[in-house]
């Protein structure tokens, strides 16, 4: 294998290997999204469910020594922060879109306060299934180290899809976001249907902000976001509302997210910092592309804001 074919093969490695660990978060979020939008509400407050449920995830993990507990208080740390935002959405002239930004505000200014003490203390990881375990190559070994929270939102991706589609309850959800004023006549409750989707979301981003501070960087800071949960927001447009589709637009955008750390390993370090805007870029692409209103728009739930 000539040097050029072995620069290749690294940087491929390195890419698939940061798009696994990239995309998890970017999966949870924007299957917590997916969901939100699918009973007709859009959360742009995910972005501050995020940083908080990392926070508190990291915070409870080194109090407990324990890394799954502390992605079950971030799972209810977003629980909360879902429920707060479908109360108030339901209120006669709230806008969903105005709340979900007060919301992320909210959410990133708490987390920086009550996070302030752990950024130094060093907390569990959660554990790592090690696929690559038959390889004598620390690259391969790296790339297929697999945390159990990515096999656990694709998973989740499969069950959320078979939900929409097979069950009462993914009938109610579609229904109460395609038209209210059916959902009404059926009967159904449209403001607990809202309200309990949105929860749901948010757990699903809280357990995605835990993913960052106790897998992948692995530590607590201010920055860690980096604004993945108001890309994820972008990720649901661009996968048409399908829950399976925003694993391979996860997958997409972890990739992104990768290449920069991909050609370092090769040591391309020119531009280095530049690459780092890979996702933001795909970000912006991707809503251009996604903005005809004969095709994004088409297959989103009749109740969106974006849709009136």
């Amino acid at each position: 294998m000539g040097e050029g074919d072995l620069g290749l093969w690294t940087v491929l490695l390195a890419m698939i290997g940061g798009a696994i660990r990239v995309s998890t978060p970017f999966i949870f979020v924007s299957l917590g999204e997916c969901l939100t939008e699918r009973s007709g509400r859009i959360n742009l407050g995910l972005e501050g469910t995020l940083v908080f449920g990392a926070m508190s995830g990291y915070a409870v993990a080194y109090e407990t020594s324990s890394a799954w507990a502390g992605v079950l208080a971030a799972a209810l740390a977003g629980t909360v922060f879902g429920l707060f935002h479908g109360w108030v959405c339901k209120l006669p002239r709230v806008n969903d879109i105005a709340i979900g930004i007060a919301l992320m505000l909210l959410g990133m200014g708490l987390a920086f306060f009550f996070g302030k003490p752990y950024i130094q203390p060093v907390a569990p990881d959660l554990p790592a299934i090690p696929l690559g375990f038959w390889s004598s190559s620390p690259q391969v070994e790296a790339a297929l180290r697999v945390n159990v929270l990515f096999v656990l939102g694709i998973a989740l991706a499969f069950f959320i899809a078979w939900l929409f589609r097979s069950t009462r309850i993914g009938l109610v959800i579609r229904v109460v976001g395609d038209s209210s004023d059916a959902a009404r006549a059926m009967g159904i409750s449209v403001d607990r249907v809202r309200l309990l989707a949105t929860a749901a979301g948010g757990a699903l981003a809280g357990i995605g902000g835990a993913y960052l501070s106790l897998y992948y960087p692995g530590s607590w800071n201010e920055g860690i976001s980096s604004g993945q949960g108001l890309m994820a927001v972008a990720l649901v447009i661009f996968a048409r509302w399908n829950p399976v589709n925003c694993i391979w637009a996860a997958l997409l955008f972890g990739a992104a997210g990768a290449l920069g750390p991909a050609l370092q390993s090769i040591g391309i370090s020119k531009g280095y910092y530049l690459s780092y805007a890979a996702p933001y870029v795909l970000t912006l692409i991707l809503l251009i592309a996604t903005s005809s209103t004969t095709r994004a728009v088409r297959c989103a739930p009749g109740e969106l804001s974006i849709t009136k």
